[in-house]
């Protein structure tokens, strides 16, 4: 092994010492990831009604449980029966477009929430959605 280190490398040394620029703690992300509570529900088969409160339930009680994540499953809305009933919106009376409304349209469960995202593919895609929840500052 040589002992001699060449200008350039001094210099890119030097550079590197000086600067400003801040290099990613991997540490720090590993353990962010590894203190993430993800909770899971999935509301294939439930009427609107059903889906509507057992999605309230779920969000008080992850909330409770300071869940950071939650991954809602709604299905694509490709078997729903909404469609032979004239009464009810084709689109609205399927849960991946009524349960994400009925969410933002409550005020308690917005309270609790930091955002809604779509879900990667891994996670259902176009069926599913994310709910990012505040932290429980009452535990």
């Amino acid at each position: 092994m040589n002992d001699n280190i060449s200008d350039k490398d001094k210099k890119d040394w030097h550079k590197f010492i000086n600067s400003t620029e801040k290099l990613p703690n991997k540490d720090f992300d590993y353990q962010k990831k590894k203190n993430l509570k993800i909770r899971s529900i999935d509301l294939h088969g439930h009427t609107l009604d059903e889906a509507n409160k057992t999605i309230e339930d779920f969000i008080n009680k992850a909330f409770s449980e300071n869940v950071n994540k939650l991954i809602v499953v709604t299905g694509k809305g490709l078997h729903s029966e909404n469609e032979r009933d004239p009464y009810v919106s084709k689109d609205l009376g399927i849960l991946k477009y009524s349960v994400p409304e009925f969410i933002t349209n409550n005020v308690s469960l917005m309270n609790m929430i930091n955002e809604i995202t779509d879900a990667k593919i891994e996670d259902g895609g176009s069926g599913a959605f994310y709910i990012m929840l505040k932290k429980n500052k009452n535990k």
